[in-house]
């Protein structure tokens, strides 16, 4: 396994968010996450990523074999983990082309990729600052196909945008995880893998998942094809998760 939880309880401000987590995600795999509001998910991701106000009270998180326990951010990073923010902040005093320099692994082309992301009027502008929706969507994912993790933290990636950034985030996404390649790569391609957090999972019409996930009350109860779990939230929401456990 590329990362692998362990009976993860997390801790935030004196408050059990998580509990008892379990989840194994393999290299090349793509995994979808649901939950309603506040179940969760993102303190799923910076528990991951190692924000230190999520702290682990109990479990263990791996990746690559190495546990993660009193790893700083930069490490987890150096480590090949990147973390695509739901909000990520307007930063005053950066510009995004000087971001990007940082972020970038070698035998990246950024200039191919600010081609196909739309986003060369933006690159000597401060980080975020003004910009719509859909241009932070496409600055945030700039970065992380700079960055070329192996594990990709994507939180709802679709949200706030129209129909036309979220086919280019789907690209995008698909670029970073190499997915859609002719036969004849597809052995030798990098086994990247990525969480998606989507609430509405528009963003799984250009990006196919293998697994999804449903994170509720702060554990995930239930696990399953993706398209199966959102066609059963859309049509009797979250609390037929539930009680589908409690029939089990």
């Amino acid at each position: 396994m590329l990362l692998q939880i362990r009976d993860l309880t997390v801790e935030v401000a004196g408050r059990d968010v998580l509990h008892d987590v379990n989840l194994d995600i393999g290299p090349g795999e793509i995994h979808a996450l649901f939950g309603p509001n506040g179940a969760g998910k993102t303190s799923l991701f910076m528990a991951i990523i190692g924000l230190e106000d999520y702290k682990v009270r109990k479990g263990r998180i791996l990746f690559k074999g190495k546990d993660l326990s009193g790893m700083p951010v930069y490490e987890r990073v150096k480590l090949g983990i990147g973390l695509f923010f739901q909000r990520p902040p307007a930063i005053r005093g950066l510009k995004l082309r000087q971001l990007l320099e940082i972020c970038c692994r070698e035998k990246v082309d950024i200039d191919k990729l600010v081609f196909e992301l739309a986003m060369a009027d933006f690159l000597d502008r401060d980080v975020n600052y003004g910009f719509s929706g859909g241009e932070v969507r496409r600055a945030e994912l700039l970065q992380i196909l700079a960055l070329q993790p192996d594990l990709a933290l994507l939180d709802e990636p679709e949200s706030g945008v129209d129909l036309e950034n979220i086919a280019l985030v789907g690209r995008g996404i698909n670029r970073l995880l190499e997915r859609g390649m002719p036969c004849k790569d597809r052995e030798t391609r990098a086994q990247r893998s990525a969480i998606i957090i989507s609430h509405t999972g528009y963003i799984l019409d250009y990006v196919d998942a293998d697994k999804g996930h449903v994170l509720y009350n702060g554990t995930i109860v239930c696990s399953e094809e993706p398209r199966k779990i959102l066609e059963t939230i859309r049509k009797y929401g979250y609390e037929e998760c539930m009680r589908c456990l409690r029939r089990t």
